[in-house]
């Protein structure tokens, strides 16, 4: 019989939480920055397992990057260029730097393998493929067809027309080409096939582009126009605003058991799921918006809600959680995405809340 230990639930929490640098954010300007002309110094980046194999991946392809003891990140941009045409990369279950990586290596004239752990190996990546042999880029399986590791050779790229994604797997997939298009040096227009799920993932990409200089016409969210002029500048300093998947903790805490507020995080973040606060608000948390934080004091009793989580599928676990003290039963839709993370999510979650 497997040994258990039964936790005292908390009857009140208050305080003030600083949240880590977000994940998302942090990886898109790691490559943004190794890519661009010029220095950039990157403030409150995250320090985690994904944003290590990025960095590393960069030191790997010879990208000028150097921490401080403050944790800020240096980078002198290659213009596109990675002087490394050669190299294993090992991503271990990175996601975030699979997926942009695949699509920026394709269209750096090297010779690459890209390979993860185990679960890296089962998680989808042939509809980003796909998407890039549209632009004669080399790519081969080494295994299994549709998932990792890949090898990446030299190809001349060639526009014919739109380029065709699906956008109803996952959103890191459009994230990633519309990252590395700007290298090809060529104006590219994207076609999303089916419906596009995690748009506030893909709203970050196109404003972090935007800050490195590379505008993308974005047409109902079915067409996205990549410029033949695009190349991305350096902004020279940039911020890692703080993770909202992170504080949807400390917000789920702050409606059960007290007052709480969350720093480094307010109501201009570029995330999607700072939108968790309405989700709280229907369930009937008090909840306010500041320039650089949000507060959250407890309720006598959250409601349920039915909610569509398209525009939330990272914080949207956190519902799944707070819906076992709500008065009714919720419903989460629109969370089809969790299937293909670093596991599978729906069935871990199905599988604790038991």
């Amino acid at each position: 019989m497997t040994n258990q230990k039964k936790l005292k639930a908390i009857q009140s929490v208050s305080g003030q939480v600083t949240l880590p640098g977000s994940k998302s954010i942090t990886n898109r300007i790691l490559l943004l920055s190794a890519i661009a002309d010029g220095e950039t110094i990157i403030k409150h980046p995250l320090q985690s397992d994904d944003t290590h194999h990025m960095i590393e991946a960069l030191k790997i392809l010879q990208v000028d990057l150097s921490q401080n003891k403050n944790g800020d990140i240096h980078i002198k941009g290659s213009q596109g260029q990675f002087k490394n045409k050669s190299a294993e990369i090992f991503l271990g279950n990175a996601g975030t730097a699979f997926r942009p990586l695949t699509a920026a290596l394709s269209f750096s004239q090297g010779n690459y393998i890209l390979s993860g752990v185990p679960r890296m190996h089962e998680r989808p990546i042939k509809d980003l493929v796909d998407a890039l042999l549209q632009l004669n880029a080399n790519i081969t399986y080494l295994n299994q067809e549709g998932y990792p590791p890949l090898k990446i050779s030299p190809s001349e790229i060639i526009i014919n027309s739109s380029v065709k994604i699906r956008g109803d797997i996952s959103s890191q997939f459009l994230t990633a080409l519309l990252m590395a298009i700007p290298l090809t040096k060529k104006e590219v227009s994207i076609e999303i096939i089916g419906d596009l799920i995690s748009k506030p993932y893909i709203d970050i990409t196109l404003n972090l582009m935007s800050r490195f200089g590379v505008h993308v016409k974005k047409i109902d969210w079915q067409h996205f126009v990549i410029p033949s002029s695009s190349a991305y500048v350096s902004p020279g300093e940039i911020f890692v605003e703080g993770d909202a998947s992170s504080a949807s903790y400390f917000l789920a805490a702050g409606a059960l058991a007290g007052n709480i507020e969350i720093k480094g995080i307010g109501k201009n973040s570029i995330q999607g799921d700072v939108k968790f606060t309405e989700a709280l608000t229907l369930m009937g948390a008090k909840i306010q918006m500041l320039e650089t934080s949000i507060k959250i004091s407890k309720v006598k009793a959250l409601q349920a809600i039915n909610l569509d989580c398209n525009h939330i599928p990272d914080a949207a676990m956190t519902l799944a959680v707070l819906a076992l003290f709500a008065n009714g039963t919720t419903k989460l839709h629109n969370i089809g995405s969790w299937r293909v993370k670093e596991t599978d999510r729906i069935k871990a979650m199905a599988t604790e809340l038991k």
